[in-house]
């Protein structure tokens, strides 16, 4: 059974920082290509970060150089850092598993609340 549990959210006033963690089970972790995406409220899902199977990384343009997404293959731990939040980064961050092994996949986390308000 595949689980995908993050943690790590929160409240932070605008400037704060907050890492989020994504703890994998029932998945080959070394081999899964991983992302963290956001909801806002009243808004799509919306991509913010991945980390390849193969090391590439990609950060979504609106939070580049704020966030950066790394992971420990060890642990079956993927994270995001997230720096200088703004009230516009509020939302419910969800960790994906796109790929393992080089099958496509589809699985999601229940998610992690951030709010970044004064």
């Amino acid at each position: 059974q595949v689980q995908l549990v993050e943690s790590g959210g929160g409240w932070v006033l605008p400037g704060g920082s907050l890492r989020l963690s994504c703890s994998a089970s029932g998945i080959i972790f070394p081999l899964a290509s991983l992302a963290w995406y956001r909801q806002a409220p009243g808004k799509q899902r919306e991509l913010v970060a991945t980390f390849t199977s193969g090391g590439s990384t990609n950060i979504a343009n609106g939070v580049k150089g704020r966030f950066t997404i790394s992971r420990d293959n060890a642990k079956n731990t993927l994270y995001l850092q997230m720096n200088n939040l703004k009230p516009e980064d509020t939302a419910v961050y969800y960790c994906n598993c796109n790929a393992e092994a080089g099958w496509e996949r589809n699985y999601w986390g229940q998610g992690t609340q951030v709010t970044v308000s004064s």
